[in-house]
């Protein structure tokens, strides 16, 4: 009798506990998905928020329209100074090929008139007559610009400049002779316009003379402004 009762505690015991665990397995499953939700509501969290796309208004450039190959044709006025017969305005008129955006060839001319020298005006005596007093120049060189960049009026207006060099060879009449001359010096060149240029030059103009008795090379320099036109 006590054996029976002690097999049905037993097996009494064993289905409490087997329900026990079914229900905590249950509620372990349905306990799952409220995990993940919060998982899932903190990687949302954690995620950097979208950049804002910046709408910027862009600003319309104007590319000059100026050709890499094209003829030049300008004026010049300036002074001159003439070694030994003081300094004294000078003119003239100037003509380029541009073969490339570096390199040009410029043709010049220009005329001015040389005063007296000291000893003219000391001595009242007269070395050249007022005919021979007429220095004229023509020249032929070869151009190269560097330093390309722009010139900047305020925010809204630039022109394109560039510093230049020049080298060449030309005759100078002057005191009733020609001579053999080697010319050299540079400039700025600034374009308000995509056709129109404005120029800024300083020249010397070398030659040999024995004018004065003393057969040496003179330096002439001349220093000028002017302006051009592209076609």
């Amino acid at each position: 009798m006590e054996t029976g009762i002690r097999v049905l505690l037993l097996s009494a015991l064993v289905a409490l506990s087997g329900c026990a665990s079914i229900h905590h397995l249950f509620h372990r499953h349905d306990a799952q998905p409220a995990s993940d939700a919060a998982t899932t509501d903190k990687d949302a969290d954690a995620q950097p928020p979208r950049v804002i796309d910046p709408q910027i208004e862009r600003r319309k450039i104007k590319v000059p329209k100026i050709k890499s190959q094209n003829v030049e044709l300008g004026l010049q006025f300036g002074s001159l100074s003439i070694e030994n017969f003081g300094t004294n305005p000078v003119y003239g008129v100037t003509a380029a090929y541009h073969i490339s955006e570096d390199f040009f060839f410029q043709g010049a001319y220009g005329r001015s008139t040389a005063g007296r020298t000291s000893f003219e005006t000391l001595s009242n005596i007269q070395l050249i007559t007022p005919s021979e007093r007429h220095f004229t120049y023509y020249d032929l060189s070869l151009g190269y610009n560097f330093l390309p960049g722009e010139v900047f009026l305020g925010s809204k207006v630039a022109m394109t400049s560039a510093f230049y060099l020049l080298a060449g060879i030309g005759s100078t009449d002057f005191a009733g002779d020609s001579k053999f001359t080697v010319n050299f010096g540079g400039g700025y060149r600034v374009l308000p316009t995509d056709r129109i240029a404005l120029h800024i030059g300083v020249e010397d103009h070398v030659f040999q003379s024995d004018l004065l008795g003393v057969d040496k090379l003179t330096n002439n320099l001349e220093a000028t402004i002017g302006a051009s036109v592209f076609f």
